[in-house]
């Protein structure tokens, strides 16, 4: 990571704080990376949990290479499809073209759906049938995977019962731990299972 770029994750109306919740703890702990909130405009928003934030960049500001990750949260929205769809595409496409990730989780992955980025990589989501429920555009259905959180190519999706395995792909794409130290973490926030040296 370079000192200009920073994690991004987008923030809505209704989104799904929990969802990204460990990604985000641990990516700002580690003291490495920073965070940056982006709204489809810059007025306050409220998450599904209550929380009320007020976006650092919209959309339409954000520039490709200063994202070293795009997060996309679950929410209602996504279903329903009311969001500036184009100006989103777009910078997820030009995301990807400077070989950042891009991780939707949840109904966001309906986005992705819709974009034709799911067409050709592996993926996973809600469940096999939510995304050509959801997203008519969508075809990648020989690609679905029925894992709880699924990496290919720089795009890493997630079911919304997966935040954990969310996360874990996450620091896995950004080299974040070790792979002794990732699986610890696993163990201990998906299983509740404390390392040895911890006890």
């Amino acid at each position: 990571m370079t000192p200009s770029k920073s994690v991004h994750v987008l923030v809505f109306d209704g989104f799904a704080d929990w969802e990204p919740a460990h990604a985000l703890a641990e990516l700002r702990r580690s003291g490495k990376r920073s965070i940056r909130s982006v709204g489809f405009g810059r007025d306050p928003v409220t998450s599904m949990g209550g929380l009320r934030i007020t976006p650092d960049v919209e959309l339409a500001a954000v520039r490709p290479d200063d994202v070293e990750l795009l997060i996309l949260p679950g929410g209602d929205l996504w279903e329903s499809a009311e969001y500036p769809r184009q100006e989103l595409e777009e910078l997820v496409v030009a995301v990807l073209a400077v070989s950042a990730p891009v991780a939707a989780i949840c109904a966001a992955t309906l986005a992705l759906g819709r974009a034709g980025i799911l067409d050709y990589r592996r993926h996973t989501s809600n469940m096999p049938n939510y995304l050509t429920t959801h997203a008519r555009e969508y075809r990648g259905a020989d690609h679905y995977v029925d894992e709880l959180a699924v990496s290919d190519r720089h795009v890493i999706t997630a079911s919304g019962l997966g935040d954990v395995d969310f996360a874990r792909a996450i620091f896995a794409e950004l080299e974040l731990f070790s792979s002794v130290d990732e699986q610890a973490w696993f163990d201990m926030f998906k299983h509740g299972r404390l390392p040895a040296d911890v006890i």
